[in-house]
C-alpha cells in the first residue's frame, strides 16, 4: 500500500465512501437492496469524477458473500477481497481505447456464454467505450439485449456524445457530476491527515481549484506536492511545485490592464516566466478570475452572495471586494473582450516559440485599442 499513488490508495471501497454522486448511489443501492440490478448500465461525465470506481464497487456488491440485506459490499470476504486485489477472474476490465476493434468484442462475445468461474454474476466494465468502433458496437449490441442472467455489462465514457443512440437505449444511464471545491478540499484534508501531513488550508484549495472538478486529479496533486517530503507544506510551496501563481499576481494584471500600461504589463509577464512558473496555468487563472467577474458583474446586489457561492466560493471577503471594483471599471462588452483575447492567446501559448509572445501581443493590441 505504501507505493501506491494517493488515488489508488485511498479509493473508495465502499458506497458510502463516494464523494458527491448521492444521486447515483441511492438509485444503485436501492437496486440493490429491491434486487432489481439491471443488466446493463452506461456511466458517463468528466474524467476523475468516480465512474470506474463506483462499476467496482457495484460489481463488489451484487458479488458480495457476506451482504446479507444490506447494500454495501464487506470488503472481507472472498468475492470482495478479489476484487479489491484485481484478482478476479469474472470481473473482466476492458479499457476500449486499446481494445476497440471488432475481434475484441466477439471474444467478449464468446466468454460471457460461459457461467462465472467462482462468483454469483460475471461483471464487463468497458472503461472509455466511446473508443469502441461502429463494428465493435454493432457486435455489441446483440449481446446487450439479450445478455445471460449471470453478466452485468457497466459502459463508462467522458463523451457520451460519441455513444450511439441504440446502444445508449439498452443502458440505465447515470450522469456523474463533477465534483465541487469544497468537498474535494474535505477529500484532501482528509488523505493528508491519513499520511500525517501538515497543509495549509489556501494551499489544498489551490489544488482543488487546479484540478478543476476531478477528484482523481486532485490527489495525483496532492501526491505531487507530498513527493517533496516536507510534512508542513504551504500555499507558497504548492505554487511553486505547480507552477501556478497567487491570485494577487492575476489582480495585478488586471490593474495593468485598468492603468492602460501595456509596459508594465509586459514586464510582469516576463517576471512570471522568469521565476519559474507556468504561463498556460496563469492565463487560465486570468481567463476564470474574468469569468467570474463577467458573472459577478451581470448579478445584481440582492444575487452576488448567491453566485458567489456558486462560482467562486474560495473567495475571501477581500477578494470578493477587489473583483467586483474591478468589474465596475470595465463594461460587459470590454470583459467579453478580454476574455476571447486571453482564450486564444491561452491556445496560442502551447505551440509559440516564445510562450510569452501571445499575451505580450495580447497587451500591446488591447491596450493600444481606445475603447478599453
Amino acid at each position: 500500500m505504501e507505493n501506491l499513488v494517493l488515488y489508488r490508495k485511498y479509493r473508495p471501497k465502499s458506497f458510502g465512501e463516494v464523494v458527491n454522486q448521492k444521486h447515483i448511489i441511492q438509485t444503485l443501492t436501492n437496486a440493490i437492496l429491491l434486487g432489481k440490478v439491471a443488466h446493463a448500465y452506461l456511466f458517463c461525465g468528466p474524467r476523475g469524477t468516480g465512474k470506474t470506481t463506483v462499476a467496482r464497487i457495484l460489481a463488489k456488491a451484487v458479488n458480495c458473500e457476506e451482504r446479507g440485506k444490506n447494500f454495501e459490499p464487506c470488503n472481507k470476504c472472498p468475492a470482495c477481497v478479489e476484487i479489491n486485489e484485481g484478482k478476479s477472474m469474472d470481473l473482466i476490465e476492458i479499457d476500449a481505447a486499446s481494445n476497440r476493434g471488432i475481434d475484441e468484442i466477439r471474444e467478449l462475445r464468446e466468454g460471457i456464454r460461459f457461467s462465472p468461474a467462482r462468483l454469483k454474476y460475471k461483471v464487463f466494465i468497458i472503461d472509455e467505450a466511446h473508443m469502441l468502433t461502429r463494428e465493435a458496437f454493432n457486435a455489441l449490441l446483440k449481446t446487450l439485449e439479450e445478455p445471460p442472467s449471470h453478466v452485468i455489462f457497466i459502459l463508462a465514457t467522458t463523451e457520451v456524445h460519441k455513444m450511439p443512440q441504440t446502444i445508449i437505449s439498452r443502458c440505465q444511464r447515470f450522469n456523474f457530476h463533477k465534483f465541487v471545491l469544497s468537498d474535494i478540499v474535505e477529500r484532501l484534508k482528509f488523505i493528508a491527515k491519513e499520511e500525517k501531513v501538515k497543509i495549509d488550508k489556501p494551499a489544498l484549495e489551490l489544488i482543488a481549484l487546479n484540478a478543476d472538478g476531478a477528484i482523481r486529479d486532485a490527489e495525483s496533486l496532492l501526491g505531487q506536492v507530498m513527493a517533496m517530503e516536507d510534512k508542513d507544506i504551504t500555499l507558497e510551496e504548492v505554487q511553486t511545485i505547480l507552477g501556478t501563481v497567487d491570485i494577487s499576481a492575476v489582480v495585478e494584471m488586471v490593474n495593468f490592464i485598468l492603468k492602460r500600461d501595456a509596459a508594465g504589463a509586459i514586464t510582469f509577464i516576463n517576471k512570471i516566466i522568469e521565476e519559474g512558473y507556468d504561463l498556460g496555468q496563469f492565463t487560465k487563472s486570468l481567463i476564470n478570475y474574468l469569468r467570474k467577474m463577467m458573472i459577478l458583474k451581470t448579478a445584481g446586489n440582492q444575487e452576488i452572495e448567491k453566485f458567489r457561492n456558486l462560482i467562486a466560493p474560495e473567495f475571501t471577503q477581500e477578494q470578493l471586494a477587489t473583483v467586483l471594483e474591478q468589474g465596475q471599471k470595465f463594461s460587459s462588452g470590454d470583459l467579453i473582450k478580454l476574455l476571447r483575447l486571453f482564450i486564444e492567446a491561452e491556445n496560442q501559448i502551447k505551440s509559440a516559440v516564445f510562450p510569452q509572445l501571445p499575451l505580450e501581443m495580447v497587451m500591446v493590441e488591447l491596450l493600444g485599442d481606445e475603447h478599453i
